[in-house]
């Protein structure tokens, strides 16, 4: 049951949703089941259908007239447009972190790399992803833009909906790392354009493990 004022009704809706769906409880291509949900959350239709326009408008959730409400499918075209498209947004977030960073920024990134480095030298991809994202994030406040940020945001959303297992390709956890080792060089060293490239690198080299790995699944399936 969600209990919020009436204002809020429909935003804790939308974060229950949103729980689900990265969870993987509501999966890609799932029908969102308005009559049910309504009954298990004791609530109305109208925050139920605020919230359902919540998600649409992060991607999360299409709809389709006269069928209802559906959980996103993420295609392999869509991983194809978005990659670039994040690439070159936290690129521009690691230039701008580059010129912006304190020495005491700096002293923080070195703590996060040092946990990266023992993650990866003990496989632990669970933990590593966990780092990593955090790296990113830093990076992303460092930029100290609030429009990349929230574009960022939202395309990392869609993302998630693919549940990406980029790690678990043949060597990508040490190419991971060493791609992170030059970002960070570049930051240290100030250098903003070296920042941005290796920050663009690394995101690409990401999509070309998923295909990697998308290609493994689509033999496997054939064999």
């Amino acid at each position: 049951m969600v209990t919020q004022t009436h204002h809020s009704l429909h935003e804790a809706v939308a974060t229950r949703l949103r729980g689900e769906i990265f969870a993987g409880t509501l999966g890609p291509g799932s029908f969102i089941d308005e009559p049910g949900l309504c009954d298990s959350l004791k609530i109305s239709r109208t925050p139920l259908r605020e919230a359902l326009k919540v998600l649409a408008a992060e991607g999360l959730v299409r709809h389709e007239p006269r069928r209802g409400s559906f959980v996103r499918e993420v295609t392999e075209q869509d991983l194809d447009d978005i990659f670039p498209v994040l690439a070159l947004l936290e690129g521009r977030c690691a230039f701008e972190a580059a010129r912006n960073a304190s020495d005491a920024d700096m002293a923080a990134l070195d703590i996060l790399h040092v946990r990266l480095k023992r993650h990866a030298r003990s496989r632990q991809i669970n933990a590593y992803y966990a780092t990593n994202l955090g790296i990113h994030e830093a990076i992303i406040t460092l930029a100290k833009n609030r429009w990349l940020a929230q574009v960022i945001s939202d395309l990392r959303k869609i993302l998630k909906l693919a549940r990406l297992q980029q790690l678990h390709a043949p060597g990508r956890l040490a190419q991971s790392l060493d791609e992170h080792l030059s970002l960070y060089a570049a930051l240290r060293a100030r250098d903003s354009q070296g920042a941005e490239a290796a920050m663009r690198t690394h995101l690409m080299r990401q999509r070309d493990a998923l295909r990697e790995l998308e290609r493994h699944r689509k033999s496997a399936l054939l064999a």
